[in-house]
């Protein structure tokens, strides 16, 4: 009986162990310190949701890359190795997926905005309506 449950401890340590492992560490920030740290200019916002719905509204001053193409576009965000990135999409999923990425790539300063762009009209925060200017 001692070994069943030696067992069963073993096997919920390693399960402890393999979600630890696939947890995202990536800090996060409110809409409104994003909001600060962009107005300010001491941070970039990535929006990484799809076209579609960046067309229906996005955040004023971000740069757009899906998470999709994140990977293939990184290069884009050489320029900002070592400065405040915050990334952001619809509820801080995908960001945070996004934001694991970029750590992983080298990224020094990688923060995920909590809550998406649904926390930052909760906010009342402003928001551009309609298709991305090109």
């Amino acid at each position: 009986m001692h070994l069943i449950q030696l067992f069963k401890v073993v096997v919920c340590m390693l399960l402890s162990m393999m979600i630890a492992a696939c947890s995202n560490d990536v800090p996060a920030v409110t809409p409104n310190q994003a909001a600060d740290m962009l107005n300010k200019k001491e941070a970039i916002i990535v929006d990484v949701r799809e076209l579609d719905e960046r067309n229906e509204e996005h955040i004023r001053g971000t740069l757009f890359i899906p998470l999709a193409q994140l990977e293939s576009r990184i290069g884009e965000l050489a320029q900002y190795k070592n400065s405040p990135i915050i990334l952001q999409c619809r509820s801080g999923k995908r960001s945070n997926i996004a934001g694991a990425s970029l750590i992983k790539a080298g990224f020094k300063k990688v923060l995920n905005m909590d809550g998406g762009i649904l926390a930052w009209n909760k906010q009342g925060l402003a928001t551009v309506k309609g298709v991305a200017a090109k």
